[in-house]
């Protein structure tokens, strides 16, 4: 699926942040994904908000960061999403998300994703422990029956913030280019 726009509109990418040892690093995938031709905004789940540097995140993108439902009435801060990315994806977002629990504007959006069509990656970080559960496994089948593509995981012993060094922010944008024919 080739992303429509009007030749002077950049595609816009949501990238979903959830609260994670890497999280602050998020700026590597809004400047990679703004290096390859996508406007981007961020969508914070309520704990991930408190994992990254708020006001450097909106000097880069230019959009404030969505954390919580807007009021009714209330104008859309964001553009509607042409592709989302969900990075650093958490054991409770893939969990919960796999089972279709819209507890939070993250999730609300996630969910409403499969919906509307919108070509979603998810990029897993979270502890070998947490990914050894059924849980997690099931929910990854099921993402992936709905079309999510699933980035490669770095599982790090349960007590320790290990693998941050292997987690690769670029990987959403390359999952992401030959479903929307934008560069990776």
């Amino acid at each position: 699926m080739t992303v429509p726009t009007a030749p002077d509109k950049k595609p816009f990418l949501y990238v979903v942040v959830c609260a994670s040892g890497v999280a602050p690093g998020v700026g590597e995938l809004v400047t990679a994904a703004q290096e390859a031709n996508w406007d981007v905004g961020v969508v914070a789940t309520p704990r991930g908000l408190g994992f990254i540097d708020a006001e450097a995140v909106e000097a880069l993108t230019g959009y404030p960061i969505r954390s919580a439902w807007r009021s009714p009435g209330e104008p859309r801060p964001l553009p509607p999403p042409d592709a989302i990315a969900v990075a650093p994806a958490t054991f409770n977002t893939i969990n919960k998300w796999a089972a279709g629990i819209s507890d939070t504007l993250a999730l609300g959006i996630l969910c409403e994703a499969y919906g509307m069509g919108v070509p979603t990656v998810a990029l897993p970080y979270l502890n070998s422990a947490q990914a050894a559960h059924p849980a997690y496994r099931q929910s990854l089948d099921r993402l992936r029956s709905m079309g999510v593509l699933i980035g490669s995981s770095a599982h790090h012993p349960p007590t320790a913030d290990g693998a941050a060094d292997r987690f690769r922010w670029e990987e959403a944008l390359e999952l992401l280019a030959p479903v929307v024919g934008t560069a990776g």
